[in-house]
């Protein structure tokens, strides 16, 4: 018995996210387990200390989401991301729900991939950009199969998206009955062999 309660007690404090730093921000990834986080657990895992979404060996049957169990309002979400696999698409759900009973995701998502890359997308919702980043600019910037930096911030009803420190998004929303909180996702969409890797995830509460 008392080991029982040994095991739940450790199982407790790694689910639990890491205290905030000196910085505001705290970890939502341990860099070795999935603790806090939920999904399919066939299409995510801990590679090299970065969750990885998909595979490079088959296709990717539908889009799937791993999303972290706390919900989160205002905030600002710094990560770091790569994208492998031609025609890889993928992207970061925030003030999201899930949709019962089915495997996708509603509500905003900050893009990843070809045409969409630091782009406002929203998910299974109005499913079209909200806002659209310059694509030019982002190309620039971009280190395409290497590591990027992504920031999210939200606040009220305004979120803003930077990519490798160029703005993409600066945008209001205008639709009130809009939920202006809710889950963090991390997604790989359906389509060819492809893989996103996310690291280094941390959320500052605002």
């Amino acid at each position: 018995m008392k080991h029982f309660w040994f095991i739940l007690a450790v199982w407790l404090l790694l689910a639990r996210p890491a205290p905030a730093g000196d910085d505001g921000f705290q970890s939502l990834f341990d860099g070795r387990t999935l603790a806090g986080w939920e999904g399919n657990l066939k299409l995510f895992r801990v590679e090299d200390g970065a969750i990885v979404g998909g595979t490079l060996e088959s296709r990717i049957a539908r889009n799937e989401f791993l999303c972290a169990q706390e919900e989160y309002a205002d905030f600002e979400l710094r990560l770091q991301f790569k994208v492998l696999g031609r025609g890889a698409n993928a992207g970061v759900q925030f003030r999201s729900r899930r949709i019962p009973n089915h495997h996708e995701v509603k509500g905003y998502q900050a893009d990843l991939g070809d045409g969409w890359w630091g782009s406002l997308y929203d998910e299974s919702r109005r499913n079209k950009i909200l806002a659209a980043a310059d694509a030019m600019a982002v190309k620039r910037e971009l280190k395409r199969d290497d590591w990027n930096d992504y920031t999210i911030r939200c606040e009220g009803p305004r979120i803003q998206l930077w990519l490798n420190g160029l703005q993409t998004v600066d945008y209001t929303e205008p639709d009130p009955a809009i939920e202006r909180d809710g889950l963090i996702g991390l997604q790989i969409h359906a389509g060819a062999p492809s893989e996103a890797w996310y690291k280094e995830i941390r959320l500052k509460k605002l």
